[in-house]
């Protein structure tokens, strides 16, 4: 029974990080390729990244048809087409790329509230709130018309990492690395003055990372419940 056991712990670790792999190789081929400024790379790997993403999430699940793979599914789908819309310049690009990743955080959110979450809302979660009023606050005098799309992304956004802290270590770092890579790229975008050596790869670094830690996270919480299920 020991061996058995054993044999399925190990299947169990050695699974998602073979599902993820082709993920972090292209994430890394993409940063690289941020870093020495190479455009027609940057633009080949980037809508690569989720389709990756999701499946490799779906490979290691324990079980495909399961309200954490419909959700999970759904966020990182929805991430895709943020990815997509944001690769085209000017303010359509932009506003439908909110959409979309306003979208994967709506599906986020009731993936850690339904699946994910083992513990209530603490104190630390007000930070998250504080950053939302920090944002809106910065960036509102620069805004015009956006102020009231961007303001209602942040505060979902701001929901995701706060309820993120109800769940594991890699979800409460996976959630918090996508909201610095979405204030990131608001400020960048928005906040005039701002100046960050190589902002738009530390964007992507801790996008990448970000989605990653949020997959890993619910493919071990779907793991731990079908372990207790036997």
């Amino acid at each position: 029974m020991s061996i058995t056991t054993d044999s399925v712990q190990r299947g169990v670790a050695v699974r998602p990080f073979a599902a993820f792999l082709p993920y972090v190789v292209v994430g890394a081929v993409h940063l690289v390729a941020k870093l020495v400024d190479n455009v027609a790379l940057d633009q080949f790997t980037k809508p690569l990244l989720m389709p990756l993403l999701l499946v490799g999430f779906l490979f290691a699940l324990p079980r495909r048809r399961s309200e954490v793979a419909l959700l999970g599914s759904l966020a990182i789908a929805f991430s895709w087409l943020g990815d997509v819309s944001l690769l085209y310049s000017g303010d359509l690009g932009f506003l439908t790329g909110l959409g979309f990743f306003l979208l994967a955080h709506v599906a986020y959110l009731l993936l850690i509230i339904r699946k994910l979450r083992m513990r209530r809302l603490g104190p630390f979660a007000l930070i998250y709130a504080a950053w939302w009023v920090s944002l809106v606050v910065l960036l509102a005098p620069h805004l015009g018309s956006l102020l009231i799309p961007v303001a209602v992304y942040g505060l979902v956004l701001s929901a995701v990492a706060a309820f993120g802290t109800t769940g594991s270590v890699p979800l409460i770092a996976g959630t918090a690395l996508f909201l610095v890579s979405d204030t990131l790229l608001g400020v960048n975008r928005f906040l005039p003055g701002f100046e960050l050596w190589q902002v738009d790869f530390i964007i992507m670094l801790t996008y990448i990372v970000g989605q990653g830690l949020i997959a890993y996270a619910a493919v071990r919480a779907a793991a731990n419940q079908e372990k207790r299920l036997q």
